[in-house]
């Protein structure tokens, strides 16, 4: 597949098969996580691969902010908990450097498992705290997101239609209405 239509054909994947992911796609999904740019090349990312199936249903169950919101990945072969330690980055105008360093980390995993014919899904909706004690995360590093990998089920389930109509995923913003060349005239 060209680079471009990997971009444009990704998706949210919510619903997976019980096929499990050979080792050597989670390796290179894994790879690519590493070798991502970060601030000052200070690599601040650490990855914490779940692929316990207990512990994932555990997860799945009891990282929730509000409920069993995180269900869904019940099922998945692979869990990521995408963490920083913010100390090992920087800050420049306010920002936090930690954030972005680990989400190019996550989304060139997420890119590259596509390409491999890999799902996952970008998750922010979970309890910080539970999750760090679940996996025994030190208070100094920060869960910046996880994400379930796994092939994609044929059929997605109820739960993924819904949370498509409700994210409205397939919706993109025209470029005139982000974009703006040479000052801001948006």
């Amino acid at each position: 597949m060209e680079f471009i239509d990997v971009i444009k054909s990704r998706k949210s994947v919510r619903t997976y098969s019980d096929k499990p992911l050979d080792d050597i796609h989670l390796q290179t999904i894994l790879e690519a996580g590493r070798n991502a740019p970060s601030f000052q090349n200070r690599q601040c990312w650490r990855f914490v691969v779940i692929n316990d199936k207990n512990k994932i249903k555990y997860i799945a169950s009891n990282s929730g902010i509000v409920g069993k919101i995180n269900f869904f990945i019940k099922n998945a072969p692979i869990l990521i908990v995408a963490c920083a330690n913010p100390a090992q980055s920087g800050n420049m105008n306010g920002q936090n450097y930690y954030l972005v360093d680990t989400a190019i980390a996550l989304q060139q995993m997420m890119l590259t498992a596509w390409n491999l014919g890999i799902g996952s899904c970008w998750m922010a909706a979970f309890n910080e705290e539970k999750v760090k004690s679940i996996l025994s995360i030190p208070p100094k590093i920060r869960i910046v997101a996880m994400s379930p990998f796994g092939y994609p089920k044929e059929k997605e389930n109820i739960y993924g239609k819904m949370i498509k109509v409700f994210a409205a995923s397939d919706k993109r913003k025209k470029q005139d209405k982000i974009i703006c060349y040479n000052e801001w005239t948006l």
